[in-house]
C-alpha cells in the first residue's frame, strides 16, 4: 500500500535532514542574539522555511515567525513552538562554532529547539498531501526575559483555531536517549522583587550619627528567609532566594540605602499573593523599627507551565510506541519558569523534556552556564541498546497523526 512506502520512509527521511539540523543549530549558535532583538534570527528561519516549499508563512512580531502547513484533507489544528532567543553570557567553549558575538551565546538549548523545529518542518511539509488538518510551527522570540514573547505571540493571533500545542526543551541534567514527562504542574511561575532601604548616611566610626541601611538589610534578607520555612505549608513549593545585596563606596563609609532583589517561585496564584503580602510585612516592619524607609517593587514573572493530563497522555503513548518504553520517564516538577505557559492559556497542551546531556563526552554543564551545550547525536533521534529506535508501523504512524490533527494519514490512491 501506499501508506506503508511512505511511513518506511519516515527514518529515511530523518536521516536526510540530520546533517541539516546540526548545521543550522551551529549556525543559530554562532550567531546569538539576546530576547527581542532577534532580527537577524527570524529572518534565517523565515528564509529556511521558505525554501521548503508547502508552508504559509507570517511574521506576527518584529522577530518571531509562524509557518503554517495544511494538510490535504481539514482536521484539527496542532501548534508546536521552538523559541530562539539567547543569553547576556560570554562563551567559554572552544569548540569551533563558538558564538561570535562577545558576552551573548546560546546556554539554553534554543539554537537546537529552533533546529530540531525546523526538521520538523521539512519532513512534513514533503508529507503535505498525506496529513488532514493544520500543523502550525511557532518560532518564538525573546523566552528569556519578560514580559516574554509568548505573550506577544498569543495578542498577536498566533493560537486562534489551535486545538492542542506542546513544546520541548533540551535538558542538560537528563541523559542524551531519554524524554521526561510531567502531568499537570512542571515549571512554576518565576517572579522578581526589588527593595531600596533608605537609612541615613555616616562614617564608620561614628554609627550612632547614622541609620544603618547594611544592618537593617541583613536583617530583612534573614527575616524573608523565614517566610518559606516558617509561614508556608511545607508541602506546597515555594522558592524564594535573594540574589543581590548591593551597598557601600567605601570601607569607612556607612551607605545611605542597599539595594536587594531577588526571585520568588510559586504555583498556585493564591500562594504568590500570600508571599507578596508577608514580603511587604517584613520590609515594613524590619525598616520601620530602625527609623529607615523601604521601596518595594515585585514583579509578576511567567504564569506556571501546567501540563493538560490528556494531552501528555497522549504524547507519552505515541513516544512509547515510537521510541520504547525504556526512553520514557516520568519527571518532577521544577521551580524553573518559562513562557510556554502563554499558550497554553488558550488551548490546552504539554511541555516535555529531551535529554541532552552526556557525560561521556563532557557535556555535562548546567542551563545559562558559560560552556553549557548539548548532545547533538540526543537533539536528532533517541539511541542506545536499550532505547533503540524501532521500525515504524501503520498503527504508530496513525497515533503520530492523530496527537496532531485528530485524524490518521489519508491513503494516497
Amino acid at each position: 500500500m501506499a501508506l506503508s512506502l511512505e511511513v518506511e520512509k519516515i527514518d529515511a527521511l530523518v536521516e536526510q535532514v540530520k546533517e541539516d539540523v546540526i548545521h543550522w543549530r551551529r549556525h543559530l549558535h554562532q550567531n546569538p542574539e539576546l530576547s527581542f532583538q532577534e532580527v537577524e534570527t527570524s529572518q534565517f528561519i523565515y528564509d529556511t522555511l521558505a525554501s521548503f516549499g508547502g508552508l504559509v508563512l507570517s511574521r506576527p512580531t518584529k522577530t518571531s515567525v509562524v509557518a503554517r502547513l495544511k494538510g490535504a484533507k481539514p482536521g484539527r489544528v496542532l501548534a508546536i513552538r521552538a523559541d530562539m532567543d539567547a543569553l547576556p553570557i560570554q562563551e567559554e567553549n572552544a569548540f569551533d562554532f563558538v558564538s561570535k558575538h562577545d558576552g551573548v551565546m546560546h546556554a539554553c538549548g534554543h539554537d537546537g529547539h529552533t533546529a530540531m523545529l525546523l526538521g520538523a518542518a521539512k519532513i512534513l511539509a514533503g508529507l503535505k498531501d498525506q496529513i488532514a488538518g493544520e500543523i502550525r510551527f511557532l518560532f518564538q522570540h525573546a523566552e528569556e526575559q519578560l514580559p516574554g514573547g509568548a505573550e506577544e505571540m498569543v495578542q498577536a493571533g498566533v493560537m486562534d483555531g489551535v486545538d492542542q500545542v506542546i513544546g520541548a526543551h533540551l535538558w542538560s541534567p537528563l541523559e542524551a536517549g531519554k524524554i521526561e514527562l510531567v502531568s499537570g504542574p512542571m515549571m512554576a511561575a518565576p517572579d522578581a522583587f526589588y527593595i531600596t532601604i533608605n537609612g541615613k548616611g555616616g562614617h564608620g566610626a561614628q554609627p550612632h550619627l547614622a541609620i544603618d541601611s547594611i544592618a537593617i538589610g541583613a536583617q530583612v534578607v534573614t527575616n524573608l528567609q523565614h517566610i518559606v520555612s516558617r509561614n508556608i505549608d511545607p508541602l506546597d513549593p515555594v522558592v524564594l532566594s535573594v540574589t543581590q545585596f548591593i551597598a557601600g563606596t567605601a570601607h569607612n563609609v556607612i551607605p545611605g540605602s542597599v539595594f536587594i532583589s531577588g526571585t520568588v517561585r510559586t504555583f498556585k496564584p493564591a500562594l504568590q499573593e500570600e508571599v507578596i503580602r508577608l514580603m511587604e510585612r517584613v520590609v515594613k516592619g524590619v525598616t520601620e523599627a530602625h527609623g529607615a524607609t523601604y521601596d518595594f517593587q515585585y514583579v509578576k514573572g511567567y504564569r506556571p507551565v501546567i501540563n493538560d493530563p490528556e494531552v501528555t497522555a497522549k504524547l507519552r503513548e505515541v513516544l512509547v510506541e515510537t521510541f520504547g518504553e525504556d526512553a520514557i520517564q516520568d519527571g518532577v516538577p521544577t521551580m524553573g519558569g518559562e513562557d510556554f505557559s502563554g499558550f497554553q492559556q488558550k488551548a490546552p497542551g504539554t511541555f516535555f523534556f529531551i535529554g541532552a546531556g552526556n557525560a561521556d563526552k563532557g557535556i555535562v554543564y548546567p542551563h545559562h552556564h558559560a560552556r553549557f551545550t548539548v548532545d547533538e547525536d540526543g537533539c536528532i533521534a533517541l539511541r542506545g541498546e536499550s532505547v533503540r529506535r524501532r521500525q515504524p508501523d501503520v498503527n504508530c504512524l496513525k497515533r503520530i497523526s492523530r496527537f496532531f490533527t485528530g485524524w490518521p494519514f489519508t491513503l494516497k490512491k
